[in-house]
């Protein structure tokens, strides 16, 4: 890979992520700010990921079928960029909802097409390991707009949060202009059948165990920054704590190479699942100690940064270039688009009904689950990135 293709992928991450750094720890203190209600937040926030299930295979199919995968993303990030407009007129739950809807249609798309043509640039480079050099800038983005949201609404309101997500989607948009396309050569004589690949129990065993891990991250994205807001943080201190856990996520970037090298992507996974249930349950139960909280940000370095990482290769293995990017699509289909619903919708009932700290808590069974399908589900499957 040239230095000028790697360094217009890592500021599409970087970007991309600073989005993602501006909306999740802070839109759901937008939406409470508008004064809705949990379970009306809940159901908002998951529009993201509900859209998911859909759009993006819509997306890679048509990347796949023309093999344009450049036009595609910048068709989403140009509609995704519009959609976003409209917020600014929504003040109502249901003029709040078709806003959110029109803009994650498109937005939730770009991601998934953008892995694929990284992945497939990737692949004329001696292994994936280089996947992690450009997707830390997508962390980078994310600390740094993650402080620096937190000292904006500190320093003046929430609503400063609607422009700078503006001009980021416009930025975003404008850098998908600049990213090359890379044709992939046919692997397959004849082409297989997608359902023949997801039919396989392995495929099955990885999407389930990943869609329960991204479960508990839905109720984290949707309502983290809220619990810690009741329990007296202040939105830098929230800004700071996300940035923390993003900050070791890139220290586990760095590393993955390296462990690579000593276990496979399957025991990456179980180590990352079975930390996963540390960390919600420590989330849950010890809120108010700083200390304790602290150190289940740096967790999130294994239930994110290690966990994508094995995650989207096991994919990329098992769907291979003949369904590059609807590989891709699906698995951000059923795991952050099913898995990110059933914790985010979820998530707001049981915190209604039962309270945040119990809701945090019980989270932890579902990447306990996740370990329990990976490990007897995901056989014989040794394989490291190179």
């Amino acid at each position: 890979m040239t230095a000028t293709l790697h360094w217009q992928l890592s500021r599409f991450y970087f970007f991309y992520y600073f989005f993602v750094g501006l909306f999740t720890p802070y839109w759901g203190l937008y939406l409470q700010d508008l004064k809705f209600n949990p379970l009306q937040i809940g159901i908002l926030l998951s529009l993201f990921q509900f859209s998911r299930i859909i759009a993006p295979n819509f997306w890679g199919w048509l990347a796949d079928h023309t093999g344009q995968r450049t036009k595609w993303i910048r068709v989403t990030a140009f509609f995704g960029f519009l959609g976003f407009c409209a917020v600014f007129w929504a003040d109502t739950f249901y003029l709040m909802f078709f806003s959110m809807m029109a803009m994650s249609i498109f937005t939730s798309s770009t991601l998934p097409l953008v892995e694929s043509l990284t992945l497939s640039h990737l692949s004329t480079s001696k292994g994936n390991s280089g996947y992690t050099r450009i997707r830390l800038w997508g962390s980078v983005g994310f600390i740094a707009a993650a402080l620096i949201l937190g000292y904006l609404i500190d320093l003046f309101t929430v609503q400063s949060l609607v422009w700078a997500l503006l001009l980021t989607q416009g930025t975003i948009f404008i850098l998908t202009c600049y990213i090359p396309e890379k044709k992939d050569k046919a692997v397959y004589l004849i082409k297989r059948s997608i359902f023949a690949v997801i039919r396989s129990p392995e495929v099955i065993c990885i999407l389930l165990g990943c869609g329960l891990m991204v479960s508990s991250h839905g109720l984290l994205y949707n309502f983290y920054s809220i619990f810690l807001k009741s329990n007296d943080y202040s939105s830098f201190s929230i800004g700071l704590l996300w940035s923390i856990g993003v900050f070791f996520e890139i220290f586990m970037f760095l590393l993955m190479p390296k462990i690579l090298n000593k276990i496979n992507l399957k025991q990456i996974l179980l180590i990352s699942l079975a930390l996963g249930v540390i960390r919600f349950f420590l989330i849950g139960a010890f809120v108010n100690s700083i200390y304790i909280i602290i150190f289940a940000q740096i967790l999130h370095a294994a239930t994110f940064g290690s966990f994508h990482v094995a995650s989207i290769q096991i994919i990329e293995h098992f769907f291979n270039k003949d369904h590059h990017a609807r590989g891709q699509s699906l698995y951000n289909s059923i795991t952050y688009g099913v898995g990110g619903v059933v914790g985010g919708i979820g998530g707001g009932f049981m915190i209604e009904a039962y309270g945040a700290n119990t809701t945090f808590m019980l989270s932890a069974l579902l990447p306990l689950l996740g370990f329990i399908v990976i490990y007897y589900g995901l056989k014989n499957f040794p394989i490291t990135a190179s």
